[in-house]
């Protein structure tokens, strides 16, 4: 049976999957191979795409089509998620490889059809957490939604000889982008009709959508989330990604800072877990989950920075789920929490207080943990320790503290 779409407020379950559609071939973005592998910044098109939709808190699993000749270049650019699903492999139009892509779902959900799925062009790379929430929020009236950009530019029509016949009213216009979203068997039961109709000249699924006589909720787009078709949309947007992000072009003008403070005794134990990297020692931390102080303290900085309670208000340590789990997830859980109030982590700064083990041997595999787990730069990191001079627990090492500062950046 499908899941239940949850209402806006209530907790994230995998009732919501997307499909992300990168089996095309980008012919008109020129040479250099498809264009959803090609390198933007430090990542690819696709990875950042991916990435969009793996953060995103209502996201519960992501399923890539891909063509079948481009498995390398995939695995290469994927990011490492328990979301994302295996790719599937495309068809021969956009149309198709959709179909390929909803029915891969079905066979690999592992508990049946989801209530809705997004479906999201590869090429689209800066779409915002606020444009995904506000297409799941029309499902709960809609069988479909898609996010648009109202037509602000005069309208003309031309005949053959592009000679001017006429101008076109631009109210009610708007300029579709995705993500389309939908519940989720209606749009496949739509696509399986289109299939066996001979119908395969749809351009996008609101229009498989409207065909099928569902009805489709237009919402608010972003600017931002252009999708990039030419040799010269991708220079610019890897040009974009290379300069320091230009906040008040962004609107991101409310600067946040949060901080985060924990503490864990040493235990009888062989290692230790510092910012998610485990470090041999000769005692261990005692804790409920896997006692990552500086992860603890800073997933309390993230939340502090957005006003969204504690680490313990959102995983109790009353709950024994949460026993000996990876401290990442409450850190991933905070950044996208961040993402979804339309936000961007600007710095994070983490202090260990300690007199063993040395941080100085792990502070840069502890930092790039730290970038990929929030998927920010390496610079915008920064991990250091202290001592205490043999002064109070931390100096009889009797246990470990952690501080940390985070810097947000809100709408």
């Amino acid at each position: 049976m499908p899941r239940t779409l949850k209402s806006k407020g209530q907790a994230a379950t995998q009732g919501v999957a997307v499909v992300i559609v990168a089996a095309g071939r980008g012919v008109r973005a020129g040479d250099g191979g498809p264009k959803q592998y090609r390198q933007l910044g430090s990542q690819t098109m696709l990875s950042l795409t991916l990435e969009c939709f793996l953060r995103h808190p209502a996201i519960g699993m992501v399923q890539a089509v891909i063509h079948p000749d481009d498995e390398a270049r995939y695995f290469a650019a994927a990011p490492a998620s328990a979301k994302l699903l295996p790719p599937a492999p495309g068809g021969a139009t956009r149309q198709a490889s959709v179909y390929c892509g909803l029915r891969a779902i079905v066979q690999r959900a592992a508990d049946g059809a989801p209530a809705a799925v997004l479906i999201h062009d590869a090429a689209r790379p800066f779409v915002d957490a606020a444009t995904i929430d506000r297409v799941i929020a029309g499902l709960q009236s809609h069988a479909g939604t898609l996010p648009g950009i109202r037509v602000a530019d005069t309208l003309k029509r031309t005949d053959a000889g592009q000679l001017v016949v006429g101008t076109q009213s631009r109210d009610n216009l708007w300029r579709a982008q995705t993500p389309q979203g939908f519940r989720f068997a209606p749009i496949l039961a739509a696509h399986e009709r289109a299939a066996a109709a001979g119908q395969h000249d749809f351009t996008d699924d609101a229009a498989i959508a409207e065909w099928a006589g569902l009805d489709v909720l237009m919402v608010e787009g972003s600017e931002r989330n252009r999708k990039l078709t030419t040799d010269e949309d991708c220079r610019m947007a890897a040009d974009e990604l290379s300069r320091p992000p230009a906040v008040h072009l962004l609107g991101l003008n409310d600067i946040r800072t949060g901080s985060g403070f924990d503490v864990h005794r040493f235990i009888d134990g062989d290692h230790v877990m510092l910012c998610g990297v485990r470090i041999a020692h000769e005692r261990g931390l005692e804790g409920h989950s896997d006692a990552d102080a500086p992860l603890h303290a800073l997933t309390d900085a993230l939340l502090g920075a957005i006003g969204d309670g504690d680490i313990g208000v959102h995983f109790p340590p009353s709950d024994a789920q949460w026993r000996g789990v990876d401290s990442a997830v409450f850190l991933r859980d905070a950044a996208a929490r961040v993402q979804a109030r339309g936000g961007q982590i600007a710095h994070v700064d983490i202090t260990i207080l300690c007199e063993r083990p040395k941080i100085g041997p792990h502070r840069e595999a502890m930092q790039a943990r730290l970038a990929d787990l929030l998927g920010i730069d390496l610079s915008r990191t920064s991990v250091k320790a202290t001592t205490t001079e043999r002064l109070g627990f931390t100096g009889r090492s009797e246990g470990l503290a952690a501080m940390a500062i985070a810097t947000v950046r809100l709408p």
